[in-house]
């Protein structure tokens, strides 16, 4: 089965087109090999994926017949994903969150009518 395929068979990507877009940016390796989205997979080989800043070891299992369910994943591929790897992405979230709380940021409609009411009245002031 073709790398693009296998990675949507087991729900790394919602689409196919996302799997053979990350292919072709250098995201998947087999056997640390940067590999093009028609390489195929076998039984044994090992997958890493770039994804959202985490990089995903998987060893092949299987090859489903098509698209499989979530709860059936586990028998297709086994997860060797380092704890560190997800241990990074939760820092991260909570660096984005010390540079910009949430709800701050661009001006709601009430505080622009504000900002430009106290701008008018300083300047009334001075005529």
């Amino acid at each position: 089965m073709r790398i693009d395929k296998y990675l949507w068979c087991i729900r790394y990507y919602k689409t196919r087109s996302l799997a053979t877009t990350a292919c072709k940016k250098g995201h998947i390796k087999v056997n640390n090999d940067t590999v093009k989205p028609s390489r195929e997979v076998y039984p044994q080989d090992t997958i890493e994926v770039r994804k959202n800043q985490i990089n995903y070891k998987l060893i092949v299992n299987d090859i489903p017949d098509n698209r499989v369910g979530a709860k059936l994943v586990d028998i297709y591929r086994t997860d060797k994903t380092p704890k560190e790897q997800f241990e990074a992405q939760e820092l991260l979230k909570y660096s984005k969150d010390y540079y910009r709380k949430k709800g701050t940021g661009r001006p709601t409609k009430k505080d622009r009518r504000d900002i430009d009411e106290y701008k008018n009245d300083g300047f009334e002031d001075e005529l």
